[in-house]
């Protein structure tokens, strides 16, 4: 197993100190240590412990994780992001199985599974997400399903097999503006991650789509706006926007801490363009309430076909 570091993109730096609205609790509560020894119990990962996320206390109180398959090493080296980078250790074909006991000992109403990149697979994990899905399905047959998948870039057919497991609800986030993706997202490509967005409403308008940014990298606002444009040009339901945080001084810098105010005039914003799920706040994140949101996200389909 090779496990590569971030390399620095930027001069070595202290993290910038975080203002008060990003303040978060520590993990002290009963359940968010049932959650965790469960977790560990079926031998799963999660984004939570992987992404260092700001939510983790609050969400597994409630007995509530995003679920990261396909092994915690990615193929890929975004500067934003936590995780590890390397050689991926061999697929866990018992994964599946695993991450349904799971589910259904937590009783969850709705479930997040993620993964890490893995360009090294003929089909980028594909397959493995959507045995994950019959498994959960079957398991656990009352439980919405969520996806949070990478691109698969370059990986015929890999799109459609997840797609026609036919998960809830598809989320592939495009974490920052074009002009960014360079620095930011080195490893993949702004229009297509917007095309496996507008793919997935092809194939199937009952699925509902989901994608979110990040912002506090150096965008502005105009180009924040365009992407919403373009998310909502590939018929994408539901934006979440959140402030990034910067997880050590080797990956990309802060450039600027948004605050509460000016997140609430981003969801007015997205809204009015059409959006069906707004989620803005610095502390949101893709799988941050998705239960309660998906809920949100039926009832508003349903307003907005009888308007």
């Amino acid at each position: 197993m090779n496990i590569t570091k971030k390399a620095p993109i930027t001069q070595s730096i202290s993290p910038t100190p975080k203002p008060d609205w990003l303040r978060v609790k520590a993990p002290t509560s009963p359940e968010y240590h049932a959650t965790k020894n469960l977790m560990r119990h079926h031998k799963l990962n999660t984004v939570c412990e992987e992404a260092a996320c700001p939510n983790i206390v609050e969400c597994w109180k409630k007995n509530h994780a995003t679920v990261m398959i396909l092994g915690s090493i990615c193929t890929r080296a975004c500067a934003f992001c936590n995780v590890k980078t390397g050689t991926p250790n061999k697929l866990d074909l018992n994964e599946p199985e695993q991450v349904s006991n799971a589910i259904a000992n937590l009783g969850l109403k709705h479930v997040v599974i993620t993964s890490v990149v893995r360009d090294d697979l003929e089909d980028g994990g594909a397959k493995h997400f959507a045995r994950c899905i019959s498994k959960v399905r079957k398991k656990s047959p009352s439980t919405t399903i969520e996806v949070l998948t990478p691109d698969f870039r370059n990986k015929n057919g890999a799109l459609e097999i997840v797609i026609e497991a036919t998960p809830d609800v598809f989320n592939h986030n495009l974490e920052t503006v074009p002009r960014l993706y360079n620095s930011v997202r080195p490893g993949a490509r702004y229009f297509h991650s917007l095309k496996v967005l507008d793919k997935v409403k092809q194939h199937d308008t009952s699925i509902f789509t989901k994608s979110g940014i990040m912002v506090g990298l150096g965008e502005e606002k105009s180009e924040i706006l365009q992407v919403m444009d373009d998310l909502r040009v590939a018929n994408v339901d539901f934006i979440t926007i959140g402030q990034y945080l910067q997880p050590t001084s080797r990956h990309h810098p802060i450039k600027n801490f948004i605050t509460p105010d000016e997140f609430n005039e981003l969801e007015r914003i997205a809204y009015a363009k059409g959006f069906l799920m707004v989620s803005s706040s610095p502390l949101t994140r893709s799988s941050h309430h998705a239960g309660e949101d998906f809920q949100r996200l039926k009832e508003a389909r349903i307003k907005a076909r009888t308007c």
